[in-house]
């Protein structure tokens, strides 16, 4: 189209920014007020009675002040390493601490092991449920970690980085200790995007855009948590299945229906199986059954995303450990699974299974 990749990076930026500033209208102005209406409300720190503010000062001091570590930033103690994604508050402070210390910010970071959706006791709400966001109770809080310092503000922040492995398969001689000597500096690749809090400071904006060195292009300013994702949790939380999509269940195709071997079944005549429409425990069933099956000899199979649990997988290595020739084709690059694949992989090796890591250049699988 003619275009430069500047010129395209700076159209998908302009996409970008509507397509969140979109993202969090809907939230604050629809999906909010809508699940307040059906007694399912995100409680602001205004809206907190008596009992609950306790309930949850009491959280506060039991299960979120023990696992934070504030670093005040000064020569002795520069900017923390934020990893990929994660929830950070950026403080603004005056004054002197306990120990005659000052510093003019500090940087809180969440640990992941900290809900970021933390639902109240049902007896405390005057809804069916109430819900409070982490975000909100560091924010009520966070002169707790400050000891004699004025905070002057608090803002949530969040940095995306690049997670792209630079590994070049054609030079290295093992790609699976390649790629997990990369694993682990992921999370700490050049920031591309930073979301802060909508009413951030100016000041507090340009130090963070500076220490990542960003610029205002990629800036997000964002009227809500920052990991949106997180809320993905509250459904199971929520008993109503009035407000829930009912489950999709897959189907069966006639002929496996008649029989439970599946070889019968297949000797019957070819089966098509169309995912996610179809079910597809029958490709589950057959793996089951060829590992135990003494008339089966081989396996082969191309796995790409199997995730860190996987049924499938752990009847390849029965089948391999029952003496069967296990062959599989495990996509290594798989973006975000890498780690879970070679895991697998080694398993599998482990049992006396081939295991080949696809073709160097090329992607091995099939959508």
């Amino acid at each position: 189209d003619g275009k430069t990749a500047h010129e395209v990076y700076r159209l998908v930026c302009d996409e970008t920014h509507a397509l969140v500033k979109e993202q969090y209208a809907l939230l604050n102005e629809e999906i909010l007020p809508l699940l307040a209406s059906e007694g399912i409300r995100f409680l602001k720190r205004g809206d907190w009675s008596p009992a609950q503010r306790e309930w949850i000062s009491a959280f506060f001091f039991r299960e979120v002040m023990p696992v934070i570590t504030p670093i005040g930033l000064d020569p002795s103690h520069p900017f923390p390493r934020v990893l990929n994604k994660s929830l950070n508050f950026a403080v603004e402070l005056e004054g002197r601490d306990a120990f005659g210390r000052s510093s003019d910010a500090a940087i809180v970071q969440a640990p992941r092991v900290l809900p970021r959706v933390i639902q109240l006791p049902r007896e405390l709400g005057d809804s069916e449920y109430c819900f409070v966001f982490l975000s909100s109770i560091l924010h009520e809080f966070v002169h707790e970690l400050f000891a004699g310092m004025k905070v002057l503000g608090c803002y949530q922040f969040r940095v995306t980085r690049n997670s792209n492995l630079f590994v070049d398969e054609e030079a290295v001689k093992n790609l699976r200790t390649k790629i997990q000597g990369e694993l682990p500096q992921r999370h700490f690749g050049d920031a591309v995007r930073l979301e802060v809090a909508n009413n951030c400071s100016e000041a507090m904006t340009e130090f963070l855009l500076g220490h990542f060195n960003l610029t205002e292009r990629d800036l997000y300013r964002v009227a809500g948590p920052v990991n949106l994702v997180r809320l993905m949790q509250v459904p199971d939380w929520v008993m109503r299945d009035n407000l829930k999509f009912k489950p999709f269940k897959p189907g069966t195709p006639k002929a496996l229906q008649k029989s439970s071997n599946l070889f019968e079944a297949i000797r019957g005549g070819d089966i098509l199986l169309h995912h996610p429409y179809q079910s597809f425990n029958p490709i589950i069933e057959l793996l089951e059954q060829s590992a135990t099956d003494p008339q089966v000899v081989a396996i082969k199979m191309t796995v790409y995303r199997t995730g860190t649990d996987s049924v499938l997988m752990q009847s390849l290595l029965r089948a391999a450990q029952n003496g069967k020739e296990v062959t599989v084709v495990v996509e290594l690059m798989a973006r975000f699974d890498e780690e879970a694949n070679i895991g697998w992989a080694t398993k599998l090796e482990e049992v006396g299974a081939h295991v080949i890591y696809g073709v160097v250049g090329y992607k091995v699988h099939a959508k």
